[in-house]
C-alpha cells in the first residue's frame, strides 16, 4: 500500500491558504498575520492569526508538519505498540472566537499520523473533525452544520455520519461539568481503512466541509445587535472552551509533550474569558436556555432546514 505524505502536505498547506483567504474575506477590516516557526527536535509549521477584526475577535489557522525519534505518550496511550517508533505528525487546526456573541466558536482540524521502524510496516492514520459551540443557538444554524456534515459523510458508507456525530458528542463533552461542549460535528481518529486513497479522501471531504459549513451562519449572524448582557455570557460560557482543551484535549496535550510551539498550540484560547463562581443564568432567560442544546440529540431529526436555508 502506498502512503503518499508529499500530496497529504500539499492538500493541509492549500487548505490553510483557502481558509485563511475566505475567513479575512468575511472580516473585511482585520488580516492574518503570518508566523512561521521550527521545531528543534524537528520539522516546523506556519501559525496564521486574524486578531481584533470586524467580525472575529480572534480567528487561528495553523499548520504544522513536526517529527522525532519517539512518539509522545499522548499518542501512545491507547496504542503503546508504537511506543519507541519515530513519527510524523502534519495537520490543520483552527480555533474561531467571533466578536459577536450571536455567532458561534468553532473549532476544526484535519490530521496525518504515521509512525515508522527498522524492519516493520508502517503504522498511519488520519484525524479530524468539526464543531459549533453556540452562545445563543438558532435551530437553523444546527440544522445546517449537521445537514453538511451528514452530506459530506454519504460517499463514504451510510453508517458514517451517525458514527462520527457520535463520537464528537463523546468526545467533546465535559465529564466535570455534565455537558457537552456545543451542539457537536464530526469527530474521528486512528482510520486507516479501508486504504489510504479512501481514508485521505475522507479527510479532505471534513476539511472541504468546513468553510461550506461555517460560513452561511457567520452571515446571517453577524449583523445582530447585542449588548453587554449577552457580551457577559459569552466570556463566561468561553470558559468552558478553556477548561475542555487544558482537560481533555488530546491534539493540546500532543502538542506540548511533542515539544510543539506553545504560542500556536494555546493559539486556541479565547482572548477574553471571564469564570464565576456558582453563575445560574435567570430561569425562562434566553441564556437559560442553552442548557437544553448541551447534549447529544438528533439534530436533523428535530431540525429540518429548509432548501432556502441550505442556499
Amino acid at each position: 500500500m502506498t502512503v503518499n505524505k508529499a500530496d497529504v502536505r500539499n492538500y493541509l498547506t492549500q487548505l490553510q491558504a483557502s481558509i485563511c483567504e475566505r475567513l479575512a474575506q468575511l472580516d473585511g477590516a482585520a488580516t492574518f498575520v503570518q508566523d512561521r516557526w521550527e521545531r528543534e527536535e524537528g520539522g516546523g509549521g506556519e501559525s496564521r492569526v486574524l486578531t481584533d477584526g470586524r467580525v472575529f475577535e480572534q480567528a487561528g489557522v495553523n499548520f504544522s508538519h513536526v517529527f522525532g525519534a519517539q512518539m509522545p505518550a499522548s499518542a501512545t496511550a491507547h496504542r503503546p505498540e508504537l511506543a519507541g517508533r519515530r513519527f510524523e505528525a502534519m495537520g490543520v487546526s483552527l480555533v474561531i472566537h467571533p466578536r459577536n456573541p450571536y455567532i458561534p466558536t468553532t473549532h476544526a482540524n484535519v490530521r496525518f499520523f504515521i509512525a515508522e521502524k527498522e524492519g516493520e510496516a508502517p503504522v498511519w492514520w488520519f484525524g479530524g473533525g468539526f464543531d459549533l459551540t453556540p452562545y445563543y443557538p438558532f435551530d437553523e444554524d444546527i440544522a445546517h452544520w449537521h445537514s453538511v456534515a451528514r452530506d459530506l459523510c454519504e460517499p463514504f458508507g451510510p453508517a458514517r455520519y451517525a458514527e462520527h456525530k457520535a463520537w464528537c458528542d463523546e468526545y467533546f463533552y465535559l465529564k466535570h461539568r455534565g455537558e457537552t461542549r456545543g451542539i457537536g460535528g464530526l469527530f474521528f481518529d486512528d482510520l486507516n481503512t479501508p486504504d489510504f486513497e479512501t481514508s485521505f479522501a475522507y479527510m479532505q471531504a471534513v476539511g472541504n466541509g468546513f468553510l461550506p459549513a461555517y460560513v452561511p451562519i457567520v452571515e446571517r449572524r453577524q449583523n445582530l445587535s447585542f449588548g453587554e448582557r449577552e457580551r457577559q455570557f459569552q466570556l463566561y460560557r468561553r470558559g468552558r472552551y478553556v477548561e475542555f482543551n487544558l482537560v481533555y484535549d488530546r491534539g493540546t496535550l500532543f502538542g506540548l509533550q511533542s515539544g510543539g510551539r506553545t504560542e500556536s498550540i494555546l493559539m486556541s484560547m479565547p482572548p477574553l474569558v471571564r469564570w464565576q463562581y456558582q453563575y445560574q443564568p435567570e430561569p425562562g432567560s434566553t441564556e437559560a436556555e442553552l442548557s437544553a442544546y448541551l447534549r447529544p440529540r438528533d439534530w436533523l431529526a428535530e431540525f429540518t432546514p429548509s432548501t432556502e436555508q441550505l442556499l
